[in-house]
């Protein structure tokens, strides 16, 4: 038995968050080396909710993207407790980066295209 429209996870939450969870982080490690934590407080200003965001699924996201070499890391000592991994993007994790862009670009402009569409096609048609 299927789930309803937008409950699956291809379709709800989830799916958009795999889609813009790598370029979020590898655009905020553009812009320093951060651990886990502090990339998910800056999360906030593309628009993900504070608190709502399991920090479990980015630091996944991070051990992928180390995997594959579009991020490094390195073990910083901590004033107190255990050291922390920290995170820098790397030359394949920028062209990477370009690449999401790019195609996150296009996206945008076929998502305006079907809003456009939908908004004109909801005044257009008859109740159902």
């Amino acid at each position: 038995m299927g789930r309803g429209p937008g409950r699956g996870r291809r379709y709800g939450q989830q799916g958009r968050l795999a889609r813009i969870l790598a370029p979020v982080l590898l655009l905020l490690l553009r812009q320093e080396d951060a651990h886990g934590y502090t990339l998910l407080d800056k999360m906030g200003k593309f628009g993900f909710s504070p608190g709502t965001l399991d920090p479990s699924v980015v630091y996944r996201a991070l051990r992928e993207m180390d995997g594959d070499g579009l991020v490094t890391s390195y073990r910083e000592p901590a004033s107190q407790g255990p050291p922390r991994r920290v995170y820098r993007i790397t030359p394949a994790g920028e062209q990477a980066l370009a690449a999401m862009a790019k195609d996150l670009e296009a996206t945008c402009r076929t998502i305006s295209k079907f809003l456009e569409a939908y908004s004109g096609e909801s005044m257009d048609s008859p109740t159902r």
